[in-house]
């Protein structure tokens, strides 16, 4: 057996199943995209009937993934992106920015999810990109999987990116352990990325959700039962004893941005992010 079989193999089997919602189909249905089915609409819909601005910070989320990558392809001259939990492809992928600035940027993308690894596979081109199957809570095996030793020189800076994809793990999966793992593999001049939904305590602490909305929103997405609501410091420790590049760590709308800033009003949560080097 290939060694990248055994590594993919070693992840639970995910069904295909239209019928149940799936996060990275709401997520596709709010950033405008069109690889969703009914179920994952009827989920979207209702999330954002519990929180009108989720899909808002959807899409600004995805704007600080772009803005992240040109500073870090750009000013801070990295050439090698391992994207962990990219979601479906869609418009100005981390690949696309920063091959755009810098052409040689080898960029490896990890999804638990079999079918958004296929999708990214069909539309990948070139030998400076890769999709693999993984799972930020099993970092050894990403390390490990050959197209990510073929494509990522880890004795030399990498960016790591892990945006909106942490907030989904439960505390007993340890997803705090498998970023620290990340962290150690890093070398001197790298950098992580993070973003991470920061829920008031008024609305949610741990899995206790406390009020209507955080109630709706668990109901209309079940896999967030056993997720606990993070706070700020929580979030931060993801980041260890990296050093945070200026803004810190504040709302995805708010970092580094180009225009004018946007507000939002949401009182129920916000999406922090941050971009932090290995010194």
């Amino acid at each position: 057996m290939a060694e990248g079989s055994r590594v993919e193999e070693s992840l639970p089997e995910q069904a295909f199943d239209t019928s149940v919602p799936n996060h990275a189909r709401v997520y596709d249905y709010w950033l405008g995209g069109k690889d969703n089915y009914a179920a994952d609409r009827e989920a979207a819909e209702r999330q954002a009937r519990a929180i009108p601005q989720l899909p808002w910070l959807a899409r600004q989320n995805r704007e600080f993934l772009r803005r992240a990558v040109r500073y870090l392809a750009g000013q801070a001259g990295i050439q090698q992106f391992l994207d962990i939990g990219s979601g479906l492809p869609t418009a100005e992928n981390t690949h696309e920015v920063a091959q755009g600035i810098a052409p040689d940027a080898r960029v490896v993308y990890v999804d638990i999810d079999p079918v958004v690894v296929a999708h990214a596979q069909a539309l990948l081109s070139g030998g400076h990109t890769a999709a693999i199957r993984g799972d930020v809570c099993r970092p050894d095996d990403i390390l490990a999987a050959p197209e990510v030793r073929r494509l990522i020189d880890f004795s030399q800076p990498v960016a790591v990116l892990a945006l909106a994809v942490l907030h989904l793990i439960p505390a007993d999966a340890d997803p705090a352990a498998g970023v620290a793992r990340l962290r150690e593999a890093m070398a001197p001049g790298s950098y992580l990325v993070i973003s991470h939904a920061d829920v008031s305590p008024a609305h949610a602490v741990g899995t206790q959700r406390l009020s209507q909305a955080t109630r709706e929103l668990t109901e209309a997405n079940q896999g967030l039962a056993a997720v606990p609501a993070r706070n700020r410091d929580e979030i931060m420790r993801f980041f260890g004893d990296l050093t945070l590049v200026e803004p810190g760590l504040t709302d995805i709308w708010a970092w580094r941005v180009d225009a004018g800033p946007a507000v939002t009003t949401t009182e129920v949560m916000r999406i922090l992010g941050g971009v932090a080097r290995k010194d």
